[in-house]
């Protein structure tokens, strides 16, 4: 069983077209025009052993709001269609990340019954050139079209570029965990309602 994507969006804000390989090895090509963004994208890519070639144009002159998150969405509705109707799939997921004075965890349901908690605070209000608001937005936005309910909360943290990485892997080693193939679920969906 193949599951793979891919997606393309064009709108007057972004031209986007990202690919998937939930069964990939964590290989990443990724050009959004955001250094930083490209870096906790491939980092999601790895940690969450997802190949993810992801190509984005965005309207950059005006900020980088639209970029962020309209690759969110893309990505999202990429995983959400690889999964074709979540059959198969653990479905739960969560994971602890240290990365030095910070401590992210991230619970996660594939359930198509998308939400976000987010409990992040940043210390300061851009890591490089990008505005730490916008980790909300990418994570909302993934959420919501991956049919996703995730709960992202930094227990504690200094460095804001430790806090925001650690987010991009702990929701990646949530999602790697959920994603993974079970054959108890003989495949179908795992769900009392036999959908999800």
């Amino acid at each position: 069983m193949s599951r793979t994507a891919e997606i393309a969006r064009d709108t007057k804000e972004t031209k986007i077209r990202v690919l998937v390989d939930l069964d990939g090895t964590g290989v990443s090509e990724i050009s959004t025009g955001i250094g930083f963004y490209d870096h906790m994208l491939e980092s999601f890519a790895r940690h969450g052993g997802i190949d993810l070639k992801v190509e984005t144009q965005g309207d950059l002159h005006i900020d980088m709001h639209h970029t962020v998150e309209d690759t969110g969405i893309v990505l999202g509705q990429a995983v959400k269609q690889a999964l074709d109707g979540f059959k198969s799939i653990r479905r739960f997921g969560h994971a602890y990340i240290p990365m030095d004075e910070t401590l992210t965890r991230c619970a996660l349901d594939l359930s198509n019954r998308p939400y976000l908690i987010w409990k992040v605070e940043y210390k300061t209000p851009k890591v490089g050139e990008m505005d730490t608001e916008l980790f909300k937005e990418f994570h909302h936005a993934f959420a919501m079209n991956a049919g996703a309910c995730v709960h992202l909360e930094t227990l504690y943290g200094g460095n804001s570029h430790h806090i925001a990485e650690s987010g991009f892997k702990a929701l990646a080693r949530a999602l790697r965990q959920a994603i993974e193939l079970d054959p108890k679920t003989h495949g179908r969906a795992p769900s009392t309602k036999g959908v999800l």
